[in-house]
């Protein structure tokens, strides 16, 4: 079925990429099963998820929006929704007041504290699309805005945010971040000739491997101090482990002179990563 053709909900559906959520959302779980080391219950687990789905929807309805024309100069994304036409401007704008509605009903459910706090997410996701204009720290930003995903779990079940939520969030960052650097090497020549910033244009692909090195090694390490702070046991550390191991695989597959494994490190790997990790702290808190 063409995306013309494809009912309203499965255009917008395709337009927020709804597998992409693998990524932010077990790191949301992460943050809650920790911030009581055990189950919060399932009500505060499933406005969490709500609370998140609003929050995922709203910040890639935002960026399509924002991004629609960029999208529609690069051969890679003018098959998008906005840029094909398969959806309208309102149809997305309208898209966007819904899932922001939906997030805020479930801020409602949760820690009075978060009452206060909801707008922080929305303005990171607010500025996300227009930082590639400006400057190539932008991967960073976008690596702030999941980072919220466990600093917000654990604020929202707890009211509190220790320093190991905000390592954990960190470690967040920095891994969305690295492969992120990634991502970019897809538009490297693109964004040169349009005047985009990205590490990518800014270092060239070496300086890319080498930032992502960093950063993943950063956020590895930052598992590590969120979990020599709290009361966990074998299954975490086993987990720290296997997302290292994950991460170098990453990054063994894909190399400077080859980047032809790209998608597979940025989807595959990364995918598993997220769950892996959360069944592994899963493990570690209810058993």
């Amino acid at each position: 079925m063409s995306a013309l053709a494809a009912p309203l909900p499965v255009r917008l559906a395709r337009l927020v990429r709804l597998e992409h959520t693998v990524f932010a959302l077990p790191f949301a779980y992460v943050g809650a099963l920790l911030s009581v080391d055990g189950w919060p219950g399932i009500e505060p687990m499933a406005w969490v998820t709500v609370a998140m789905v609003g929050a995922r929807t709203l910040a890639m309805g935002l960026n399509r929006l924002v991004d629609a024309e960029i999208d529609a100069r690069n051969p890679r994304t003018a098959t998008r929704e906005l840029p094909a036409g398969a959806l309208t401007r309102m149809q997305v704008g309208a898209l966007c007041v819904l899932a922001l509605l939906v997030y805020l009903v479930a801020v409602l459910q949760l820690e009075p504290i978060v009452r206060w706090l909801w707008p922080i997410p929305v303005v990171l996701f607010v500025v996300y699309p227009y930082l590639k204009r400006v400057t190539w720290l932008c991967h960073l930003w976008l690596g702030a805005c999941l980072g919220l995903a466990p600093v917000g779990a654990w604020v929202a079940i707890t009211g509190e945010l220790p320093w190991e939520a905000w390592a954990l969030g960190g470690a967040v960052c920095l891994w969305v971040a690295g492969f992120d650097l990634f991502y970019a090497l897809f538009d490297l020549d693109h964004d040169r000739a349009s005047g985009l910033h990205s590490w990518a244009t800014r270092f060239g692909v070496h300086g890319t491997f080498r930032g992502a090195r960093a950063m993943h090694a950063g956020s590895v390490a930052l598992l590590a101090a969120a979990g020599a702070g709290l009361d966990v046991g074998a299954w975490y550390w086993l987990g720290v482990a296997v997302v290292a191991v994950l991460l170098l695989y990453e990054h063994l597959i894909v190399r400077p002179d080859d980047l032809h494994r790209l998608d597979a490190a940025f989807f595959t790997v990364n995918g598993v990563l997220s769950i892996a990790f959360c069944v592994f702290v899963a493990l570690d808190t209810l058993l």
